[in-house]
């Protein structure tokens, strides 16, 4: 996960950003790996510090990145 110590929100941010997180690892089919938490955790923080405030939109932006990013266990020869 990229560095985000840099970064401040608000109390009102964070609650978004948890309700997005939940919507969007509660979406994925179990289990579900480090790796994806992971993912889905730096596109919120990412998209959030751009300024975007929906839950539902950030919740997307997530899954759809996990989409369209490779994967690590794929480059490892295992199942995802």
């Amino acid at each position: 996960m990229k560095d985000f110590s840099y970064a401040a929100f608000t109390p009102e941010a964070i609650g978004i950003m948890t309700i997005a997180m939940h919507d969007a690892i509660s979406s994925l089919p179990h289990p579900v790996g480090s790796a994806r938490i992971d993912s889905v955790a730096e596109t919120i923080l990412r998209s959030t510090m751009e300024g975007e405030r929906d839950p539902a939109v950030l919740a997307r932006l997530a899954l759809l990145e996990l989409l369209i990013s490779p994967r690590e266990d794929r480059s490892r020869g295992l199942p995802n």
